[in-house]
């Protein structure tokens, strides 16, 4: 089945050195669908792409917090083949693509090798954009800070840690009229093996973007606990409206730090370097957050992960605060 006759390429909506995101439409529903393409020319293209597939095909029912993916599809020269787990193919056959990708490296343009994930379309854009396009909305910030808690708790219920969250990876989607968030971005994600707590699993890959980084991901040593630590910078930076701006990028983005002189530190990196440092929350204005939400702020983003809640306990406690 030849993907260009099952959908119509729109436009560009992003692109970054991961591969190109496109607004497309599935030909026969005229249902819009976002299709993103990674290039596998190298094998550290291969091991983002298979990350964030395994991922997504890994999850036996969907949430409605976390982006869908319709399909996969393997392009290799002018031959596609859909590589859909839940349709039938085995982990021996995946694995076999995957060790066959990650061989390659084709600069023959008639045999270059794509993978084509077709996911879910959100129409709002991500929730950094979304947000600083908007005046502040205390009833706005809470249902995301729910949406969000749900979705990681899913996640790290099926095994999976995310290990790249932040504002430009988390979409927003009106379908259901009022806006929803949908966790998007898995190319660093991680599924754990086994059945037992997410929590209990270590990783030693330092991996993510700076600003969002827990203290122990700096070290090369952390769990799942790290996500929370992330989220705790989102919640705090889309309450008080924090930004910084990406000196890659130069774009203005939600993210809470420290000062140093005229250097902005990572507040995970702070915390390394001092592990007493007090967090001042609320940073602005003591009257934009109630003293529940200044707890479980500081719960999150607690220098020992022992002291950090976890995804689970999390749900729980956003949906007592009285923000």
């Amino acid at each position: 089945m030849a993907a260009e006759a099952k959908y119509s390429i729109i436009r560009e909506v992003g692109r970054g050195s991961y591969g190109v995101v496109y607004e497309a439409v599935v030909n026969q529903t005229r249902s819009k669908v976002a299709v993103k393409r990674m290039h596998c020319n190298v094998p550290e293209n291969v091991e983002l792409a298979l990350q964030e597939f395994w991922a997504l095909q890994s999850i036996q029912r969907q949430h409605e917090n976390v982006i869908q993916l319709e399909e996969c599809i393997l392009q290799t020269g002018q031959v596609f083949q859909p590589i859909r787990h839940r349709y039938g193919k085995s982990n021996s056959h995946l694995l076999l693509i995957e060790t066959c990708l990650k061989g390659r490296r084709c600069m023959d343009p008639k045999s270059a090798c794509f993978l084509w994930f077709v996911m879910e379309f959100c129409d709002g854009g991500n929730m950094n954009e979304y947000l600083l396009s908007r005046s502040p909305d205390a009833q706005l910030n809470n249902s995301f800070m729910r949406q969000l808690s749900s979705a990681v708790a899913f996640l790290h219920r099926n095994q999976i840690v995310h290990r790249d969250l932040k504002s430009d990876n988390i979409l927003i989607s009106h379908q259901r009229g009022s806006p929803t968030v949908k966790v998007a971005d898995f190319g660093l994600s991680k599924v754990c093996q086994g059945k037992g707590n997410v929590n209990q699993q270590r990783f030693s890959s330092v991996c993510g973007s700076n600003f969002y980084m827990a203290p122990e991901v700096w070290e090369g040593h952390y769990t799942a606990k790290a996500d929370i630590f992330a989220l705790g910078i989102i919640f705090w930076a889309m309450v008080e409206r924090i930004t910084f701006r990406d000196g890659d990028s130069e774009k203005e983005l939600l993210g809470t730090y420290v000062c140093q002189g005229k250097e902005l530190i990572p507040l995970g990196e702070a915390l390394l370097e001092n592990p007493n440092l007090k967090l001042q929350i609320p940073l602005k204005n003591k009257k934009s957050m109630p003293g529940d939400l200044c707890k479980l702020l500081h719960d999150m983003l607690a220098f020992n992960p022992k002291e950090r809640l976890d995804a689970f306990q999390l749900e729980v406690r956003i949906r007592q605060i009285s923000y």
